[in-house]
C-alpha cells in the first residue's frame, strides 16, 4: 500500500493539478488510515487486496473512539474513497470496499460574517502612516472587496494585477484560474501599498504582499494581523480571514446580486456550495420579520 499511496498523491498533483495544500491533506489522513491497517492487518506493508470493507468499517470505528470533530471524520472517510477509487481504476482493487462507507450527518451550521458596519470599521483600523500600515489595509480591503480566500491573496503576484480595470488573476482550488474584481476603495488602497512596498528590504519577490523583511507573506501572517485589527476595532474575535468572504457573498446578496454572480465571483464549481448564503440572507429576513411585524408573536 506505501507504493500504491505514492502513486495515488503523484495522481493528484500531477494529473489532477491538486494544490500543494490538498496534496498534504490527502497524505496526512491516507498516512493515519495506512498506520490503522498495518496495525490490524499485522503487516508492515498491507497489500491493497486486503483493504476490505470489514477493514474500513474498523477504521471508521476507531475514527469515531478518537473523538474527532464531525468534520474531520467526514475528510479522512472521503480520503479513504477518493484513494479506493483510485486503486480500482489502476486495477489494484477488483471491486471498491469503500461502496457503502458513510461518514457521519454533518451539522449544517451558517457561516460567520460581520454586518456592513462593522466591516468598514474593520478596514479602517490599519494607520496609513505606515508602509505596513498601508500594506494591511490594502490585504483587508482586498479579502472584501474580491472575496478572496486567504492563500488566494498571498498568492498573488504583481503580474496579476490590473488596477486600471480593476481586475486581477487569482489562482484558487485545483490552481484553476479565475478573474477576482476590485472596488474603488481596493484599488486606491492597493496602489498606495504598492507605492510604498519599494520601502522594504528587496528581495526580487514578484508578491504583491510582503512581510518586513521582502519575502511572501503567509497564510499564517494574514490571520495574525487580522487578529489584532479584530482586537483594536472592538469585534468579534471569532473572526477569520475566511469570514470577510463570507461577508462578501452575504452582502452581495443582501443587496441583490444574482447567486450565480456570486458563485462566479467566488469560483465556486456548484451552485449548491453557494447557495449557503442564501440560507443566511433568508435566516436575516426571518429574524427582521419576528422583531418587526404585528402578528410575527
Amino acid at each position: 500500500m506505501d507504493e500504491a499511496l505514492v502513486d495515488f498523491l503523484q495522481h493528484l498533483a500531477l494529473e489532477k493539478n491538486a494544490s500543494a495544500y490538498t496534496v498534504k491533506s490527502y497524505r496526512e489522513d491516507l498516512t493515519q488510515a495506512l498506520g490503522f491497517f498495518r496495525e490490524r492487518t499485522g503487516s508492515k506493508n498491507p497489500q491493497p487486496g486486503q483493504m476490505t470493507t470489514r477493514l474500513l468499517r474498523a477504521y471508521l470505528v476507531w475514527l469515531h473512539d478518537q473523538g474527532y470533530a464531525k468534520t474531520t471524520l467526514a475528510r479522512r472517510i472521503a480520503a479513504v474513497r477518493t484513494w479506493c477509487r483510485f486503486l480500482c481504476r489502476q486495477g489494484s482493487l477488483t471491486s471498491n470496499p469503500a461502496d457503502g462507507l458513510r461518514g457521519p450527518r454533518q451539522d449544517h451550521k451558517l457561516p460567520h460574517f460581520l454586518g456592513e458596519e462593522a466591516v468598514s470599521r474593520l478596514l479602517e483600523t490599519p494607520a496609513a502612516a505606515t508602509p505596513l500600515g498601508l500594506r494591511d489595509r490594502a490585504i483587508l480591503e482586498t479579502l472584501y472587496s474580491a472575496g478572496l480566500r486567504v492563500s488566494e491573496l498571498v498568492g498573488l503576484n504583481t503580474a496579476d494585477l490590473d488596477l486600471d480595470s480593476g481586475l486581477a488573476t487569482v489562482r484558487g482550488k485545483g490552481k484553476k484560474e479565475r478573474l477576482a474584481l476590485f472596488g474603488p476603495r481596493a484599488i486606491k488602497a492597493l496602489k498606495l501599498w504598492l507605492d510604498a512596498r519599494g520601502t522594504l528590504p528587496p528581495r526580487q519577490c514578484d508578491a504583491v504582499f510582503l512581510n518586513k523583511n521582502g519575502t511572501r507573506l503567509t497564510t499564517r501572517s494574514v490571520g495574525r494581523l487580522l487578529e489584532k485589527y479584530l482586537a483594536l476595532a472592538g469585534l468579534d474575535p471569532r473572526t477569520s480571514p475566511h469570514s470577510l468572504r463570507h461577508s462578501f457573498a452575504t452582502h452581495l446578496l443582501d443587496r441583490g446580486a444574482d447567486i450565480r454572480s456570486v458563485q462566479e465571483l467566488l469560483g465556486h464549481r456548484n451552485l449548491t456550495t453557494t447557495q449557503i448564503y442564501t440560507h443566511v440572507t433568508t435566516q436575516r429576513l426571518q429574524e427582521s420579520y419576528q422583531k418587526a411585524h404585528p402578528r410575527a408573536n
